[in-house]
């Protein structure tokens, strides 16, 4: 019986790129048996694909607008089975070292045939290590979050989030819409997002475009409170953090 073929989707944001890899996937064809089920021009539409048609290997850009290629490979940790991925990349030789101390396949731009069969022959699912180290070699604040919810991926665009809030071990992701939980940690959302989100308290984080009033309460318990537009309840202030919130806000 022959060898199912490698089921391969295309992620670029240039149509020109996603050509020339169907091209040289059909030079490849004649050694490696290969299925091309589709192409995507952006990471969020290109993750949905993913979830829909669970190709074995992406073949990924690295710089796309709002999601680049290491976030779309990120993302892919809440798909089961996961996709092997191979980054495609413009990126000279010394940003490159990046994905070869990370054991990351990458394909320089223009991709050739020969070294594309040999990294689809060995394509494998990046490691968490991996990709922990990519981002630290390209460090971009994600356009999303992410999370499993009843068997499927679920994105929440970070410009849609009202505060993050740590209860237990979860994060409590609050957007007008609804709430999510998330296994992310607060102090590296922080450290990813402290342009967009203020912290407020030990335990939350607020979009700083969202605050509409900062008070001191009557009640002692609740003592210092914000409030942001689109949440009708209050929200905790440490007496330390409303100081600083103060000053910022006048």
């Amino acid at each position: 019986m022959p060898p199912a073929p490698v089921k391969v989707l295309l992620v670029d944001d240039e149509a020109p790129a996603r050509t020339r890899l169907r091209e040289v996937l059909a030079d490849c064809a004649a050694n490696l048996p290969l299925e091309i089920l589709g192409e995507s021009d952006n990471g969020v539409d290109a993750l949905r694909q993913v979830e829909e048609k669970r190709p074995d290997v992406l073949l990924l850009d690295i710089r796309m607008p709002e999601m680049d290629g290491i976030e779309v490979a990120l993302h892919l940790r809440h798909l089961s089975p996961a996709t092997a991925v191979i980054f495609t990349t413009a990126y000279d030789n010394y940003a490159s070292q990046a994905f070869e101390v990370n054991a990351v396949d990458y394909l320089m731009k223009p991709v050739r045939a020969e070294r594309l069969g040999t990294a689809l022959a060995k394509a494998r699912v990046l490691s968490q290590a991996a990709l922990d180290g990519l981002r630290q070699a390209h460090p971009r604040a994600r356009s999303h979050l992410s999370l499993s919810e009843k068997g499927r991926m679920v994105l929440v665009p970070v410009a849609d989030i009202l505060y993050l809030k740590a209860e237990a071990k979860y994060v409590t992701v609050k957007t007008a819409a609804r709430e999510y939980l998330i296994e992310d940690s607060l102090v590296k959302l922080e450290a990813e997002f402290g342009d967009r989100f203020l912290r407020i308290h030990r335990n939350c984080l607020v979009a700083r475009h969202c605050i509409r009033e900062i008070g001191k309460s009557a009640h002692p318990e609740e003592s210092h409170y914000l409030r942001l537009e689109g949440v009708p309840e209050r929200l905790a202030v440490s007496r330390r953090q409303y100081s600083l919130l103060r000053d910022l806000l006048q």
